[in-house]
């Protein structure tokens, strides 16, 4: 029996009980929010042990059996255990904040001293487990959070072909959309995206380099921030490019993605300069650069992007004309030179200070060698060439590397996202999002949709400024989401706005539930 395989069965042994109960009133958590839960934990409707039982009770129905969404990779061992100490805690008036006994999924490239492997979604990492939380986990675990499992996620971060299918790993087979399972989730982070929007947990973290955030939070109906770089722990979490990586909250909602910022960032989370609450919030004044979106994109892209440009002005805020900077766009190039050389110093660092009993693979070319040998696992419909550019770079100190990457910070930062922030002055950025999800297709891997994905979005990952996602409609029922883009550490201020947003749009549209699949 493969490891997915017994740890998601032993998630169905614990919530069979609950199956049972499932027509008697059982507490439902489909589409509760944070707060909604919190409540209901307090007033005694509910416990923190019944919430993780009706997740797991959700998961194998619908995500291990049923549709077979794919989105958990591992359940927690432990989240049961670790619920009951929290409702004991709670039992004698001792609770630590807004995560108090909420269970939350982690991606699969963050560690955890729960008893399962961080995998980065590839069989060469199976059996690598570890004694201590990354900072971000322990930030969640002292609020209070119940670790319930690992998400699901595109191998390496999708950094080992250039012809992936998003959502795909050795170990977690392929995540299927949460409103379409034969459609694509986008990647990196398809696994705490599905999960949240199918509510398998209450909200869940991702990790970006660029995009897997923002992008699987838009294609399935989320609020997805990528937080500043730095903002957010890197310690614990499989590198790509430390120079770009963050974790970040993928979530149903603007409040709930604040409470788990709050959990994981390195400091106190600031609302901007009036300091007010999501609540208190509102968008007059507000000053924001509309970007406007390419005429090839996707119709219902363009529509959705007027409807939010008319909503923004309803609500008072200061629309202002940006252009886009000609550098935005020609910044591929140097990027994935970039990524390459970083990925394999990273890379190779992080794999040398692992337990060699655990993990053989001691290196990028470990790691190649590993794949071609496990080849029908771990390749069955792309290869490794992004592996294999990489293992043929050499140190961070070539000209070709310095090159690149002052060509990005030239292009993203300071005659990019600096410029169309200072000249005019605004307050943060607002472009269109995604277009409607494709059919998935493992033959030709990700083809991107109609149009792009806006290139303020790649640029704020490139020169690590702060951007999330926020619905903004759907069409035939799949999602669309809009892209804001704000200035370092402006974290509060893109969850106050995506906040206002929600409350005057109400775009978001659950997906239907898994039982009329």
């Amino acid at each position: 029996m493969d490891r997915r395989k017994f740890l998601l069965t032993t998630g169905v042994a614990v919530a069979a009980p609950l199956l049972a109960d499932a027509s008697h009133g059982a507490y439902d958590p489909t589409e509760r929010s944070i707060a909604d839960l919190g409540l209901a934990m307090q007033r005694g409707i509910v416990t923190s042990e019944s919430l993780v039982q009706s997740y797991l009770s959700r998961i194998a129905r619908f995500d291990a059996a049923g549709p077979k969404f794919r989105s958990v990779l591992a359940i927690n061992p432990t989240a049961l255990e670790q619920a009951r100490a929290l409702d004991r805690e709670r039992a004698k008036g001792k609770t630590r904040g807004a995560l108090h006994g909420i269970p939350i999924l982690i991606k699969d490239n963050i560690e955890t001293a729960d008893p399962m492997p961080t995998t980065a979604g590839s069989l060469a990492l199976r059996n690598s487990t570890h004694s201590a939380d990354a900072p971000l986990v322990a930030g969640l675990r002292a609020a209070g959070a119940v670790i319930l499992g690992k998400t699901n996620l595109s191998e390496w971060a999708n950094f080992r072909s250039s012809r992936s299918t998003s959502g795909w790993s050795g170990v977690g087979g392929q995540t299927g959309n949460a409103y379409a399972v034969e459609r694509n989730p986008s990647g990196s982070s398809s696994g705490s995206a599905v999960a949240t929007a199918l509510s398998f947990c209450a909200a869940a973290i991702g990790t970006e380099t660029d995009g897997s955030i923002l992008s699987p939070s838009s294609y399935n109906g989320l609020v997805g921030l990528k937080p500043t770089v730095g903002a957010v722990s890197g310690r614990g979490i499989v590198p790509l490019s430390p120079r770009q990586d963050t974790a970040g909250p993928m979530a149903r909602s603007a409040a709930d993605a604040a409470v788990l910022m709050s959990a994981i960032g390195a400091q106190p989370l600031s609302f901007g300069d009036s300091n007010a609450s999501l609540e208190a919030f509102r968008l007059r004044g507000l000053r924001i650069g509309i970007v406007e979106p390419s005429r090839a994109a996707h119709p219902a892209t363009l529509r959705s992007f007027e409807e939010a440009r008319r909503i923004f002005e309803r609500e008072g805020a200061v629309l202002v004309p940006v252009q886009e900077p000609a550098a935005l766009r020609n910044l591929d190039e140097a990027e994935i030179t970039a990524l390459l050389y970083e990925f394999k110093e990273s890379l190779n660092r992080y794999l040398s200070g692992l337990d060699p009993a655990k993990v053989p693979s001691r290196s990028l070319r470990d790691l190649i060698a590993f794949n071609l040998a496990n080849e029908a696992a771990e390749m069955p419909d792309f290869r490794q060439e992004l592996f294999e550019q990489a293992e043929a770079c050499g140190p961070l100190t070539d000209q070709k590397y310095l090159q690149a990457l002052a060509t990005l910070r030239k292009g993203a930062d300071v005659e990019g996202l600096r410029a169309m922030l200072t000249t005019p002055s605004v307050d943060l950025l607002f472009a269109a999002g995604n277009a409607p999800t494709e059919i998935r297709d493992p033959l030709r891997g990700d083809r991107g949709g109609e149009g792009t994905w806006p290139a303020i979005a790649s640029a704020a990952a490139i020169a690590g400024y702060p951007s999330i996602t926020v619905p903004a409609g759907s069409v035939r029922g799949l999602p669309i989401g809009i892209v804001l883009v704000a200035d370092r550490f402006k974290e509060g201020s893109l969850l106050q706005t995506a906040h206002a947003f929600e409350r005057a749009a109400g775009a978001r549209v659950p997906p239907r539930s898994p039982n009329a699949r």
